[in-house]
């Protein structure tokens, strides 16, 4: 007689599937080892054997071999034959000089010190607070400010971030009526450039606080974008950079509440030209169940940031208002966010 499943159990497929759900930050993890270690980079020329690998990043092969064989299970590697990897279009991601390498981006989830606040969720969730200053004793901000070396690895993988997303906006969006752009939070300049290279008739500004654009003002003056491209620091609260004909905002409206981000579009209102629009670029949450990004983002902004969040099109159009702007349309784009565009109202 065949044993029958007991009927008071749980269809057995739904555990192993929250398990997968459950032990997510182990998958996160492996992914910080193996860019941290630079795997990707080491199989760039071909396949090779964990235990080469080992010996090449001082390393155990066999606890190596368990984390890359959990890796390979996810498409990022690629074990050819026993003990041997290869490289996977995703696992080509994680290589340092990808196009759009996300190694940086894997480097910093994994960090010890962008983790704390993930013990403490529930602390977000019971007082509305971030998670990330309790664990940390200091806002994100802050702490950028006061440990450079994690503050590098942040903005170099916003920067890496900003790649893929840059070339989602620039295929999604006409910039040829425009004549000055302002990059408003711009960090590094990577969007601005895109946005530049891709729009030869375009001058443009970046702007963030005077310690940020001051570690990038030489390189971007000596690039090819020199004579095109102005830096200038201040604080958006305070105002921002006027005559530009397009403001982008680019995951910046959604690290504040409604109160603090309608001064920043206000700011962008008052100074941009007649005609002038502004550009946010974030993630638009959906209605209802539909799987999005945007959701994993907007639990990612409570447990980092006092009051960030991320929005439905109708919550845009409700802070817009409050800026004096009108929500004119959304442009979806390849890279996930979209293109959340305002005019004067």
């Amino acid at each position: 007689m065949t044993p029958e499943w007991p009927e008071s159990f749980p269809d057995p497929a739904l555990v192993p599937r929250l398990q997968q759900l459950v032990w997510g930050k182990a998958t996160t993890q492996c992914l910080f080892v193996a860019a941290k270690l630079g795997i990707a980079d080491l199989l760039a020329d071909g396949p090779q054997t964990v235990d080469e690998l080992a010996a090449e990043t001082e390393t155990s092969a066999e606890a190596l071999y368990r984390v890359l064989r959990l890796l390979a299970s996810l498409d990022v590697f690629v074990e050819l034959e026993p003990r041997q990897f290869a490289l996977t279009p995703m696992a080509e991601l994680l290589q340092a000089d990808a196009p759009c390498s996300f190694r940086d981006y894997a480097i910093v989830h994994g960090s010890e010190w962008y983790n704390r606040a993930w013990a403490h969720l529930l602390y977000s969730v019971e007082k509305n607070e971030p998670a990330f200053d309790l664990a940390c004793g200091l806002s994100l901000f802050d702490f950028m400010e006061q440990n450079p070396d994690a503050a590098t690895d942040f903005n170099n993988s916003m920067t890496a971030l900003s790649r893929f997303e840059a070339a989602g906006v620039c295929a999604a969006y006409d910039f040829s009526d425009c004549k000055k752009v302002v990059d408003v939070g711009g960090g590094h300049g990577r969007l601005l450039t895109e946005v530049l290279a891709a729009n030869p008739a375009l001058d443009g500004i970046l702007y963030d606080r005077p310690n940020v654009v001051d570690a990038t003002r030489a390189e971007l003056e000596a690039s090819e974008f020199g004579s095109r491209c102005r830096v200038a620091g201040g604080d958006f609260f305070a105002g921002v950079p006027t005559g530009g004909d397009i403001y982008l905002l680019k995951h910046i409206i959604h690290d504040w509440d409604d109160e603090r981000s309608a001064v920043i579009l206000r700011n962008c209102r008052d100074a941009m030209t007649a005609g002038g629009r502004v550009l946010v670029i974030e993630g638009v949450m959906p209605p209802g169940n539909e799987p999005s990004n945007s959701k994993l983002w907007d639990v990612v902004m409570l447990a980092l940031t006092s009051g960030g969040r991320e929005r439905t099109e109708e919550e845009y159009a409700e802070l817009f208002a409050q800026a004096g702007l009108s929500l004119s349309r959304v442009v979806p784009t390849h890279a996930v966010v979209g293109i959340v565009e305002g005019t004067a109202a």
